[in-house]
């Protein structure tokens, strides 16, 4: 039979989905899988730091694997700003920076911004838009806390509300600024298409939304495909930003924005719970 001490380590070059299936196998190698010298492994460097700047600080831990799944599970930091997760299956990492971590201009005014805690939130507070005829969101992450050699995406995690206006009209410009300046641009629509609303525009305005949606296309450089947000598991919805790549010993910050400004219409009634970096094939 293959010591314990073996087995933990050759199943130490595997991944966690392959240590989580390799338990059923027989005794050496559950026993092998639960060792700390395994989770070690897979465990982000820094989840000392992690834990120490979590909202619940003082919980302890009885073993490496105990603190994985603690990180499966999601974990808030600095001041419950930040989530952070690892996926289960690939110990990839995902953050999640609140309303209240990023940029949202003008949102300590009450009358443009509302800040309330909203049901699935993960977060005390996400911010609801009263009106304004400028929306600018954006965030900025440093490649170095993520998962190394990884290509991640970048999402606006929104909610509209029933009494949502004006943002159907002209689509939101996107866009990721990597390194070295190279910017990947795009555009996506605040809320999905109603039909019978669009029918009404086109009797009140003419071709007037079709005019101004090319114009931001043609300066995003979008393909002509009309993105909106999608539905996700936790009952939001996400606007896709733009994607990146980290590489393993490179540490760069990584600027996510959405902007619509050059419409000039009045809008409300989205409500702005973060911007998540996960990575794409995890989506």
């Amino acid at each position: 039979m293959v010591p314990e001490a073996c087995v933990a380590n050759i199943i130490s070059f595997t991944s966690p989905a392959d240590i989580f299936s390799s338990s059923a196998v027989s005794s050496v190698f559950r026993l092998a899988g639960d060792s700390d010298f395994v989770w070690e492994k897979f465990l982000p460097s820094e989840y000392r730091s992690l834990i120490s700047r979590s909202t619940d600080r003082h919980q302890s831990f009885s073993s490496k694997k105990e603190i994985y799944k603690c990180l499966c599970s999601s974990l808030l930091i600095d001041n419950a700003r930040k989530l952070f997760k690892i996926n289960k299956l690939s110990g990839k990492i995902s953050y999640i920076l609140s309303a209240r971590d990023i940029s949202i201009p003008s949102s300590d005014q009450a009358s443009y911004w509302s800040w309330s805690k909203v049901s699935n939130s993960r977060f005390s507070e996400s911010a609801e838009l009263i009106t304004t005829d400028r929306l600018e969101i954006s965030g900025k992450i440093q490649t170095g806390v993520l998962s190394p050699n990884t290509r991640y995406g970048a999402y606006l995690i929104i909610k509209v509300t029933k009494r949502a206006y004006g943002l159907d009209l002209v689509p939101a410009e996107t866009w990721v600024n990597t390194r070295n300046g190279h910017i990947v641009r795009n555009t996506a629509y605040l809320c999905c298409l109603d039909e019978k609303k669009q029918q009404m525009k086109r009797l009140l305005y003419g071709n007037r939304e079709e005019r101004m949606a090319m114009t931001v296309e043609v300066v995003g450089g979008g393909d002509g495909k009309r993105r909106e947000p999608k539905s996700r598991d936790d009952g939001w919805m996400e606007i896709e930003l733009g994607e990146f790549e980290t590489r393993e010993g490179e540490d760069h910050e990584v600027n996510m924005s959405l902007s619509e400004v050059k419409g000039y219409q009045l809008k409300g009634g989205i409500v702005i719970d973060g911007i998540e970096v996960r990575p794409i094939s995890l989506s």
